[in-house]
């Protein structure tokens, strides 16, 4: 499929923060790219640069083949925004919100009626045309800002966080329109802080951390990296006299996290270091009640990778 956002080497800073350092990536039609990183990751700079919105200090970015320098104007016709925060009218009908938002990006007043009918029943919202904003439910408003970033029928559409607070059937009704537009051949930029739809619907992972690209892949092949990590959870009586440092003394032991009475050991099996691992429990006061474990996933790459959980 033809590449059709290419980012090189792009820079971004803010007075003391680089925001943005030499990022590079590419996302082509019919490509879902799920966008990770913890908070200050660079996530919402690059996709206000992207979506024109901001200025880079250096580097390229190309997307349909216009450049952002001085192809602005052909950009934005081919961009669907949907932002984190709703931007939608609501005293006026779920309708009229879509007209007014597709009439923006420039789009005929002879292909208006169609391409609002198409945006509202793909988002399942078209029984709801008439009906006003403010009756909805949060899922249905986030739905109906997804059918007013998609009416022009846009090349390239851009989500960040579009399934904040809303109940799981939205957001599986999100997701599943997200794949209906995948198919249509969109390139899609999806921004989030829900692991597990990155792992539903992305087709490449770019995890971002403090403005550059820390891995790259599909999720099999991020997680193949650290095939040989496992977490480990215990449950125990008491964590009063539990010592963090005396683990990470421990051969192959790489992070650990307490949690009211559940300890998260993540560490490398290689080093068959389980036993060590129950020896410390021990000898720091717990009373070990059960305990499981898990190979690597994306959750727990990313924390490896950048020392947080994603919704930290």
């Amino acid at each position: 499929m033809p590449e059709t956002i290419i980012v090189q080497n792009l820079k971004k800073r803010y007075k003391n923060v680089q925001a943005v350092n030499d990022l590079s990536f590419t996302v082509s039609s019919g490509e879902i790219v799920g966008l990770l990183g913890p908070n200050g990751a660079g996530k919402s700079t690059t996709i206000n640069i992207l979506a024109t919105v901001l200025k880079p200090d250096s580097g390229n970015v190309t997307i349909a083949g216009h450049s952002l320098q001085n192809g602005k104007k052909q950009i934005k016709k081919l961009l669907g925004i949907v932002p984190q925060d709703l931007a939608i009218y609501e005293e006026i009908s779920a309708e009229k919100n879509v007209r007014f938002f597709a009439s923006l990006y420039g789009s005929y007043e002879t292909r208006l009626d169609s391409q609002v009918q198409m945006a509202l029943k793909t988002v399942g919202l078209y029984d709801r045309r008439k009906d006003k904003p403010k009756t909805f439910s949060g899922g249905m408003k986030r739905r109906l800002n997804i059918a007013c970033a998609i009416a022009h029928q846009p090349d390239i559409i851009i989500m960040d966080e579009p399934t904040v607070g809303i109940d799981p059937q939205s957001r599986n009704h999100i997701l599943e329109t997200i794949a209906e537009l995948r198919k249509k051949g969109a390139a899609i930029i999806y921004s989030t802080h829900y692991m597990e739809e990155v792992e539903a619907i992305a087709d490449h992972v770019l995890i971002l951390n403090d403005g550059t690209v820390i891995a790259s892949g599909t999720t099999e092949e991020i997680c193949k990296r650290f095939e040989n990590q496992v977490t480990y959870t215990f449950q125990v009586s008491t964590v009063e006299f539990v010592e963090e440092s005396n683990f990470l003394q421990i051969a192959g032991v790489k992070q650990i996290e307490i949690k009211d009475n559940v300890i998260q050991v993540v560490a490398d099996s290689m080093n068959n270091n389980l036993n060590d691992i129950i020896s410390m429990l021990i000898s720091n006061g717990c009373n070990l009640q059960s305990m499981s474990s898990e190979k690597a996933s994306l959750e727990t790459v990313f924390l490896d990778l950048t020392g947080k959980k994603l919704r930290d």
